[in-house]
């Protein structure tokens, strides 16, 4: 017999496939579905699933999606009776979910208070020693000064690791090698935090050089009741951001998971956590060191769900509405291996994993036994460079752990993808290579060691395919003898060439196309790897530059990167400025070289 919805109506303030993902389980239980976009999502995938649509305006997330008051004014006009913030934007903002709550909405999610505890990770370290839970070396102070990280490196020993005190997922994390290198990262780490999470707080801890990342799902409910529903190893990463994740984690002691997953439980209790979670611990040697709490859903549950048949997404709707947890932990079973590559609009050409944003020619995902396609995008959607750059996620079930992975790679030959880039190539050298295989693989290994100058992950030219741009106009239709003043979005084809605006910038133009090619390597011409947003110009003309030296900081898709002069010499040209956006291809620094 069908269950009775918990919900009528649920509101997901996100986008993407963890807003497909919670819209799936809606429909599931039979709960209608409100989605929010920003100008640039109007035809997403998400959109076209849910019930309902509203526009939230703007670009850029801080335009769109973590502007508090334009969803709260559409939770409002929706009468959602919940909103599930999925993760990442709101999803562990404590303010926005008080808002939610005073509204007399339920918030999908930990309490304001739980949030408030372990969503800023230096009182989560607190929370977490309060309960026997040790962790990594590190001070709880807030940067405000580089020469406190140069003083922590001094007594501690480098690298050091700066990171988001309201983020995670490797989003503001930043490491420090020397005491020259404290004063750009601090800067860069607070300029990521709070694009992506709307706050720049930062603190550090101890880097460890060869540990593995080993998480613990976590439910609990408002009675009472808290289990842990195994472990996940999430070490294969770059940029501190996970690739791939497995579950249970391979190769360590029965015991030691067990001690890892009370260790979770006991946290969560620690600040009466409700609702799913996770909390993270690096491994090393033998022993754990407790991380940081996520207090939401996390990118890789499908892993956990394929070990234990456990819907997250529907758990988590159903303890939100009051609900006691259907099991205990004696009912928890663990059965085969679960396997999830995160398939991410990057170039993984020599170990580089530059952004790719762009439009999708076409997309062809794998099916088959124990394959599973978590996914924001079909063909002839488009990747922005303004979003989190996660296509989707490929996972898969085995009895074993060999099993998973042979099954993987016979789903990531089968994935094809075409207009952009990914990491499928570089998931597929991980998972064929013998450290991966044997586990002897951590954090650094897919920098340090995976060898990835053989794969090209360039995308094939698209020679304008893709969506055709649209154009805005606004109109007087009637319905029902009412008169209503609309805006539609039209083909530009429909309506004519559309002449550009603006003034002049009393700058040099910069390269453009066909016009950059002569941006070649060693040329002087300092050309962009990528699409993306100047957020710092790091040279002036007149400047004596070494190859190799940073001369702008390049923001693609939440993540910032160097952009490097190529020969030695001196800048005689600077046609780029902080904020101004920049196509992949285009020159923004030339040089005159030495000699």
């Amino acid at each position: 017999m069908k269950l009775a919805p918990v919900f009528s109506k649920v509101l997901i303030a996100n986008r993407g496939e963890i807003a497909v993902r919670v819209i799936r389980a809606c429909r599931e239980m039979g709960i209608s579905t409100v989605a929010v976009y920003s100008e640039l999502d109007r035809d997403a995938l998400h959109v076209r699933l849910a019930d309902e649509a509203y526009a939230l305006g703007g670009q850029t997330a801080a335009e769109s999606y973590i502007d508090a008051e334009k969803l709260l004014d559409v939770i409002r006009r929706s009468g959602a009776e919940a909103v599930h913030p999925g993760y990442g934007f709101f999803s562990e903002n404590s303010d926005f979910a008080r808002a939610i709550t005073e509204m007399g909405v339920a918030f999908i999610g930990p309490g304001p208070d739980a949030i408030d505890v372990m969503g800023d990770k230096i009182s989560a370290q607190h929370a977490a020693e309060r309960v026997g839970v040790s962790g990594v070396p590190g001070t709880t102070d807030i940067l405000t000064d580089p020469q406190q990280v140069v003083d922590f490196g001094d007594r501690f020993g480098y690298p050091v690791a700066i990171k988001a005190a309201y983020g995670g997922g490797g989003r503001g994390m930043k490491v420090v090698e020397s005491a020259d290198e404290a004063a750009d990262a601090l800067e860069s780490a607070q300029r990521e935090s709070l694009a992506y999470f709307g706050r720049d707080e930062c603190y550090m801890e101890r880097y460890l050089t060869k540990p593995r990342h080993v998480e613990v799902q976590l439910i609990a409910d408002t009675h009472g009741n808290c289990v842990y529903l195994g472990t996940r190893d999430c070490s294969a990463q770059r940029r501190h951001q996970k690739l791939i994740e497995e579950a249970p984690a391979p190769g360590i002691p029965a015991e030691i998971l067990t001690a890892m997953g009370e260790a979770a439980v006991e946290v969560a209790r620690g600040c009466d956590y409700v609702n799913a979670g996770t909390v993270e611990f690096l491994y090393s040697d033998g022993e754990f060191f407790y991380l940081e709490m996520n207090t939401r859903l996390q990118v890789e549950h499908p892993v956990t769900e394929l070990v234990t048949g456990v819907d997250l997404v529907e758990l988590q709707l159903r303890v939100a509405a009051g609900e006691p947890l259907p099991f205990t932990q004696d009912d928890v079973v663990i059965e085969g291996h679960a396997i999830e590559c995160r398939i991410n609009a990057e170039d993984p050409a020599g170990g580089q994993f530059l952004p790719s944003p762009g439009p999708i020619r076409s997309l062809r995902v794998p099916s088959g036994f124990g394959t599973r396609w978590d996914g924001g995008y079909e063909s002839g959607d488009e990747i922005s460079q303004y979003y989190d750059n996660l296509v989707g996620k490929l996972c898969v079930w085995g009895r074993d752990r060999d099993v998973a992975i042979a099954r993987m790679v016979r789903a990531l030959e089968e994935l094809e993808i075409e207009g952009i880039a990914t990491v499928a190539e570089a998931d597929l050298a991980i998972l064929g290579h013998p450290d991966f295989r044997a586990v002897e693989h951590s954090t650094k290994w897919v920098e340090q060691v995976l060898d990835l100058s053989g794969v090209g992950g360039a995308a094939a030219a698209t020679d304008g395919a893709g969506s055709e741009p649209k154009v805005e106009r606004n109109v007087d239709v009637e319905v029902n003898g009412r008169r209503f003043a609309v805006r539609v979005f039209v083909p530009e084809s429909q309506v004519g060439a559309v002449a550009a605006g603006g003034g002049a910038t009393p700058r040099p133009k910069r390269a453009r196309g066909a016009a950059a090619a002569g941006a070649a390597a060693g040329s002087g011409r300092v050309a962009v790897p990528m699409q993306g947003t100047i957020v710092k110009v790091l040279v002036e003309v007149g400047q004596t530059v070494a190859a190799g030296d940073p001369v702008v900081v390049l923001e693609a898709m939440k993540m910032e990167n160097n952009v490097a002069a190529d020969v030695d010499g001196t800048v005689t040209e600077v046609s780029a400025a902080a904020g101004d956006s920049v196509a992949a291809g285009d020159v923004v620094v030339v040089i005159e070289p030495a000699g």
